[in-house]
């Protein structure tokens, strides 16, 4: 008993020094982010606490250290990489957003029948069994997810279909599919990302309001390079129920986990 009380009391230890952290590098180096929606899993889920490293491509107007930057409201330095999972705002409602990086500038991005295409070349995706997850209602906002199984009760087990996409370039992540879609947002006309601009997805493919869809319907649209926050690296931890205190929640298998 008493090991399991010192496990306890060393993982509220982490938490509080986690938080610690936090509160004094947010205007510095990195900034605390919870993960609000399940528009990435299975890479993150919701309730995952995530440090956002906000000079992992220099300065920006929105990453800068108390807002003084050298070159205001421009990126320098180094360019994003395709594959990299970044902090936006959105380019309308200025809300903080996290997807995956799949567009440069100049490229040219197409989803048919649910297979992602850049300049051409296929993202080949190889089967990766399903991801399971509880049906019930998650994190904050009370959301609860699309399931492949279809109409699943509560406390039933909600399945998706897993497969593992490889970009150009070599950087592989699994990506979900609830349905095949005859429309949107499994098939999309071809997008060519404008100049100074960047194409994201979610890896939930079919729960993600992101770059297919344009900002006059809601959506993310291309989104500005002075508009990126900066790069997530890591899970620091996680937690399933509705607030952090509920310790019982905590998933310790994520502590820690760094993300691909």
């Amino acid at each position: 008993m008493a090991e399991k009380n010192d496990g306890i009391l060393e993982t509220i230890k982490t938490i509080f020094w986690a938080l610690l952290i936090a509160g004094v590098f947010r205007s510095l180096f990195f900034q605390p982010f919870f993960i609000p929606t399940g528009s990435m899993k299975d890479t993150l889920l919701i309730g995952d606490f995530v440090f956002v490293n906000k000079m992992a491509y220099g300065y920006s107007k929105w990453s800068c250290p108390f807002g003084m930057c050298p070159i205001p409201g421009r990126i320098l330095d180094r360019a994003p990489e395709r594959g990299d999972i970044i902090v936006f705002k959105h380019p309308v409602t200025k809300t903080d957003y996290v997807k995956r990086l799949i567009g440069l500038p100049g490229d040219k991005i197409q989803v048919q029948n649910g297979v992602l295409s850049i300049n051409g070349e296929v993202a080949q995706q190889v089967p990766a069994g399903v991801f399971e997850e509880v049906f019930e209602r998650q994190g904050s906002f009370g959301t609860v997810p699309k399931c492949a199984n279809g109409a699943v009760g509560e406390g039933a087990i909600c399945v998706k279909d897993r497969a593992t996409e490889t970009l150009p370039g070599g950087v592989s992540h699994d990506v979900l599919n609830v349905e095949d879609y005859p429309g949107m947002p499994d098939n999309t006309g071809v997008f060519t990302v404008p100049e100074g601009n960047y194409f994201f997805m979610g890896d939930n493919r079919d729960n993600s309001t992101d770059s297919r869809f344009p900002q006059s319907a809601g959506g993310v649209g291309f989104v500005p390079e002075e508009l990126l926050l900066g790069r997530v690296d890591r899970v620091m931890f996680s937690a399933a129920g509705k607030r952090l205190v509920y310790f019982w929640t905590w998933r310790a298998d994520r502590f820690f986990k760094k993300v691909e």
